[in-house]
């Protein structure tokens, strides 16, 4: 889902890196009464779910977040963090949770977009839709708000993320067998992002090799990376 950084390079102020599984456990209820005083902190939020994963304490965040979204009904960042809570335990789970999780994820990244259509939100919907498989027919809702997504970051200046709508929403038209235009966000994104080997992979393959590229990118097995370090590396870049 995301390209993320190292807990060095994803730093909050006043807040350091635990070494151990034990150590993050004991830096949780910290960050936590950081998201309590501030549930929009999208930062902070993320610092705590990769916090969490290095506990192995999933529950735990799905439970605190769920309090914090009915605290704060109309934070959409909590809603989004709520919602990558859910995506962070996919990888534990048994294929019925996973199926649950997912749809859970869905429904959190849903009112985030409901409360503010942010880059970020419609970004993250969109990709996440699609992971379902292709019965479910949920790439063209993906594809709608991947579409949404590129409008919005057309309309700003080109950031280093961006990138990743350019793939997943060619990506979204190739499982909506719609290879020509797949191709073509893709070698548009590389006019822009040239060094992006995400892009370079799938240009360079086609038919059976690219559907592997793309089975490998999507396979719910692997933990798909929530960081979101690369906004942080973008914003810390820009105000220096």
């Amino acid at each position: 889902m995301w390209i993320g950084l190292t807990c060095a390079q994803a730093f909050i102020p006043g807040f350091l890196c635990p070494a151990r599984a034990e150590d993050a456990a004991s830096a949780l209820p910290l960050l936590e009464a950081q998201l309590a005083g501030d549930p929009d902190n999208l930062r902070v939020g993320s610092k705590y779910r990769q916090t969490v994963i290095q506990a192995g304490q999933y529950d735990r965040a799905i439970q605190f977040f769920e309090k914090l979204v009915a605290q704060h009904p109309n934070a959409s960042n909590a809603h989004l963090n709520y919602g990558f809570a859910y995506v962070d335990k996919v990888p534990v789970a048994g294929s019925i949770t996973q199926v649950i999780l997912a749809n859970n994820a869905l429904g959190e990244f849903t009112k985030s977009l409901e409360l503010r259509a942010s880059w970020i939100a419609l970004y993250t919907r969109g990709n996440s839709y699609l992971y379902w498989p292709k019965i479910f027919g949920r790439a063209a809702s993906g594809v709608a708000d991947l579409e949404e997504a590129m409008k919005v970051q057309k309309a700003d200046k080109q950031r280093n993320y961006h990138v990743r709508v350019f793939i997943a929403l060619g990506d979204g038209y190739w499982k909506m067998d719609d290879p020509a235009k797949a191709k073509a966000l893709w070698a548009e994104g590389l006019k822009q992002f040239p060094d992006n080997p995400q892009l370079k992979a799938r240009l360079a393959k086609d038919g059976e090799d690219l559907q592997a590229v793309l089975n490998d990118s999507y396979d719910i097995t692997k933990r798909i990376d929530t960081a979101l370090g690369e906004l942080w590396t973008d914003q810390d870049t820009a105000e220096k």
